[in-house]
């Protein structure tokens, strides 16, 4: 094969993407060759306008990774990782990769620990999958006591990876139903992005129907059957006053915030993410 441009390979791999239905064609290819090459976007970007090379088993490489992205398949699983606020996430199948728009739902989460008045406020995570949301509130909140429960033994090998990885949060496998006992009615805030499609709702998105765990996805019928299990957990382990986080679909904010209210839960709130779309709500154990 020889030497190949890195521009001719990127552009190419853009062309085929685009022709997969990927909306993040350019860029997916040029995120590629950036792990491959352990360059940023950046210095690929600059790189293609100097005339860069790849040298054959980097080409060989480049065409392997292009092929399974060409099949739908995450970014993130081909690269093993995936960036969620300041973390480096290791990511694959078996694990839900993190999407952007939880970045905001847990800056609620956040903005409540910072604002504690205890020493060291607890903040649980409910079906943590990566560990994006219990690692965000770990590294940012450092006062915080963080524990984090994962169902899947799939994902808790993924998950492990990345508490270790960020120490000091604690991280069990296991049930959210029954988890943590020993911290009821002492828990600051609880947060979680539990699974909510419903099971006949299958996702439009080939990286997600075909590559994300069912385990993370569905819901059950309505897709709200875990974020009542989310709700029951959280009456137990919350303080008078503490903080419930749930993220759910763009359509499921009024279902919820009657969810919780009939849970017993005051001072309901509907948060809209970056795009304006209704993704989390918030409520105080009364």
């Amino acid at each position: 094969m020889g030497e190949v441009l890195l521009r001719d390979v990127v552009s190419h791999a853009a062309e085929k993407f685009a022709s997969a239905g990927i909306e993040a064609a350019q860029v997916d290819a040029e995120l590629i060759a950036a792990h491959i090459l352990s360059f940023s976007r950046g210095e690929v970007q600059a790189a293609m306008q100097t005339g860069f090379t790849l040298n054959e088993d980097q080409a060989k490489t480049f065409a392997e990774f292009g092929a399974r992205r060409f099949t739908r398949e995450p970014l993130q699983h081909i690269t093993g990782f995936a960036y969620f606020r300041q973390l480096q996430l290791s990511v694959g199948r078996g694990v839900f990769v993190p999407r952007p728009e939880t970045e905001t739902v847990v800056q609620i989460a956040i903005d409540e620990l910072r604002a504690s008045q205890l020493a060291s406020p607890i903040a649980v995570d409910l079906g943590t999958g990566s560990g994006a949301i219990a690692l965000a509130m770990h590294t940012e909140v450092a006062k915080a006591q963080v524990h984090a429960v994962e169902l899947s033994p799939d994902a808790f090998a993924y998950t492990s990876a990345n508490f270790e990885r960020y120490p000091g949060a604690n991280l069990v496998l296991g049930d959210m139903a029954d988890a943590f006992n020993s911290l009821n009615g002492s828990v600051s805030v609880v947060i979680s992005n539990p699974p909510y499609i419903p099971v006949d709702m299958v996702p439009i998105d080939p990286e997600v129907h075909l590559f994300d765990p069912k385990l993370a996805l569905y819901g059950g019928d309505d897709g709200l059957d875990l974020i009542r299990v989310v709700a029951a957990t959280a009456s137990r382990l919350l303080v008078d006053g503490g903080l419930l986080v749930i993220e759910h679909a763009d359509t499921q904010s009024a279902a919820v915030c009657e969810l919780l209210l009939a849970e017993g839960f005051d001072r309901v709130e509907a948060h809209k993410d970056l795009t304006g779309s209704d993704r989390a709500v918030s409520a105080r154990k009364s």
